[in-house]
């Protein structure tokens, strides 16, 4: 079990750090942040199913039933961590394919962009190793919708990439499906990983995604 850690009292005296007056809003906003860093620091070493919101609560240092003001359980409180971790980085992998990419390119700048977002996000995608499997269920099912959200924007830019009189299109999907299982496996080979291990670990999934390319480029649907 993770040994809790004090945090600083959330602002209930209206007073910004910085001495203004800060709104009702933003009280509220920052609480809300407050209890989000607060879940996942608690559930660093088990599931999200173990965690009470008294535990949240008294991390956070707020009363339970102000714990409703932000979220409606625990699960509620999880779907938010699966959304926001997922949001940056389909943006951000939007942004490497934008470019006009070519196989190599995609390969080099997709892995490139992982580990960064990876590293950046660490307690992020740690939380979505754990919760893929031994979350709640409408926990779970966010994370395989977030996952298969990535293998269809995958699978509409190789169609760019590919000529359709040898690719149909559920095959685009199979594709977009292997290299998204392969980048998913490299993740969370990453977060449970040594830091001086990364970079080979990284090296390896780019390894694999260059080899699974090169018979996609030989492969004809008929």
């Amino acid at each position: 079990m993770v040994q809790s850690v004090s945090r600083p009292a959330v602002p209930v005296a209206g007073v910004a750090d910085e001495g203004r007056s800060e709104s009702r809003g933003e009280r509220k906003e920052r609480t809300r942040r407050h209890i989000l860093d607060a879940a996942l620091d608690l559930c660093e070493d088990s599931s999200l199913v173990a965690l009470s919101l008294r535990q949240v609560a008294k991390e956070v240092g707020i009363v339970p039933t102000a714990f409703y003001r932000h979220f409606d359980s625990i699960e509620d409180l999880g779907l938010a961590l699966v959304e926001e971790s997922f949001v940056s980085l389909r943006e951000m992998l939007k942004d490497v394919r934008r470019s006009d990419p070519t196989y190599r390119t995609i390969i080099d700048s997709s892995v490139r962009v992982l580990g960064e977002h990876t590293m950046a996000q660490h307690s992020h995608f740690a939380f979505i190793s754990r919760e893929r499997v031994a979350g709640p269920p409408a926990v779970r099912e966010a994370i395989r919708h977030q996952i298969d959200l990535v293998e269809r924007e995958l699978a509409t830019d190789l169609a760019r990439l590919t000529d359709p009189a040898h690719w149909s299109a559920e095959d685009l999907r199979v594709l977009s499906n292997l290299i998204v299982t392969l980048m998913v496996g490299a993740t969370e080979t990453i977060v449970n990983a040594r830091p001086e291990t990364r970079p080979a670990i990284l090296e390896t999934a780019r390894t694999q995604l260059r080899m699974m390319l090169v018979g996609a480029l030989r492969w004809s649907s008929r």
